[in-house]
């Protein structure tokens, strides 16, 4: 039994890692700045039953390492696990300090700066979309100016599809005119206890498939897992709509070699890597590189295809520097995502019977709730999934299930949130 440092939870409420550690007999304590916010969601603070919650105001490091390195002489950590993007560069120095193996710092920082993630690819010969930065509302205008259209606007430091505007006619051009201080500001906070930067990125918007590769690396050695073709919502929606998770078995191999390409670069020696790419009629074209197992409760959709945990995976790559075993068989996984077709409050929710199928469903909205249509991630209501050998069988199973799924919204009033 191993004693397992994990920095915060994704999205602040998924608690898979928090199961896996339970069921392979790890002790767990958990780091945050906000201890409030887990212990005022029932289910999460179920969860944590058993587990020490460290509490870190502020994440001052000098004082918070000093603790930690003094609790590590007592109390051994296994290992440091951050599945989320907020606080990777303090869970790499954190790591640093307490002599245990994961992502170093130097490309933890650099990977929480899309902007300088693509200014250091450029510079190691991997041409990327033209890019400004911006902060203000003068410099964001006059970037998307010099870009030209089609553009596309996110924060610099940001995640999850969140506060990501695409531009792609001159409506879309007079519309920022109207909101440009707005957009400029951003989002202002990401919750626990981090606040988000105002430096925007303005970069060509690409057109294709979207795609998320997600890795693991040990040692500067690199093993892709699987392929995602994602799927979205309609525009202006940034949120995902879906997609299809292929496990790799060999026939990745042309994408695997520039994934590979892209995490040397930028000096990834160790971790999980979510990678998402557009396949252009040039080529794949990098989105973004995430210095963490994909979230967004998509690491079911590995789990399911590779026939294991990768949760577990994460763990023992963490405290033992193991990658994980080549998966045996191609699997495919298909999910899509519940989305409010109005906003409201969520007042029934009828499911169809999937104890003979291999499906499954993630509910995070409950009865009650306030809903609204899927702008973002963080807006969608539940997903279904689907797998087995055959792609085309599992997508239209999923699709079915979705389909048979009935949601009753009460629409807001005026004046409602």
């Amino acid at each position: 039994m191993s004693h397992l440092l994990i920095v915060d939870l994704p999205g602040g409420n998924d608690t898979d890692i928090l199961t896996c550690a339970r069921e392979l007999g790890h002790r767990v304590s958990l780091l945050t700045a906000d201890p409030d916010h887990y212990r005022g969601q029932s289910e999460v603070a179920q969860a944590l039953s058993g587990a020490e919650i460290i509490a870190a105001p502020g994440f001052a490091m000098q004082t918070l390492l000093a603790d930690l390195q003094a609790r590590h002489r007592v109390d051994p950590f296994a290992a440091v696990l951050c599945l989320q993007d907020l606080r990777i560069v303090e869970s790499a120095e954190i790591a640093q300090a307490l002599g245990l193996r994961h992502l170093n710092p130097v490309t933890a920082r650099l990977a929480r700066d899309k902007a300088a993630v693509r200014r250091h690819l450029e510079r190691h010969g991997l041409p990327q979309p033209a890019c400004l930065e911006a902060e203000g509302a003068g410099q964001l205008l006059a970037a998307v100016a010099s870009v030209g259209l089609p553009a596309l606007i996110k924060p610099a430091d940001g995640f999850g599809s969140q506060n990501v505007f695409a531009l792609r006619t001159p409506a879309d051009l007079d519309t920022l005119h109207q909101l440009a201080s707005l957009v400029a500001a951003g989002p202002g906070t990401y919750g626990l206890g981090v606040m988000a930067g105002r430096r925007m990125l303005v970069e060509r918007l690409i057109e294709g498939q979207l795609i998320g590769l997600d890795t693991m690396s040990a040692g500067g050695q690199h093993r892709l897992l699987a392929v995602n073709e994602k799927l979205m919502f309609a525009p202006p929606s940034f949120a995902m709509r879906g997609g299809c998770l292929s496990v790799n078995i060999g026939q990745f191999s042309a994408l695997e070699a520039h994934a590979f390409a892209l995490l040397d670069a930028i000096g990834f020696d160790h971790g999980a890597a979510h990678i998402e790419m557009i396949l252009s009629t040039q080529g794949p074209v990098l989105v973004e590189i995430n210095p963490r197992l994909v979230g967004a409760r998509i690491a079911r959709l590995l789990s399911a295809g590779l026939g294991r945990s990768v949760h577990a995976d994460l763990i023992a790559l963490h405290c033992d520097g193991r990658l994980p075993d080549a998966a045996p068989q191609g699997h495919h996984v298909a999910n899509r995502w519940l989305g409010a077709p109005c906003a409201g409050e969520l007042t029934a929710l009828e499911m169809p019977d999937i104890a003979n199928l291999p499906a499954s469903f993630t509910m995070m909205a409950r009865v009650g709730d306030a809903v609204t249509p899927p702008l973002d991630n963080a807006d969608r209501l539940g997903m279904v999934m689907a797998w087995g050998d055959d792609r085309a069988m599992a997508e239209a199973q999923a699709d079915a299930l979705l389909a048979a799924t009935r949601l009753t919204i009460t629409p807001a009033q005026n004046g409602d949130a």
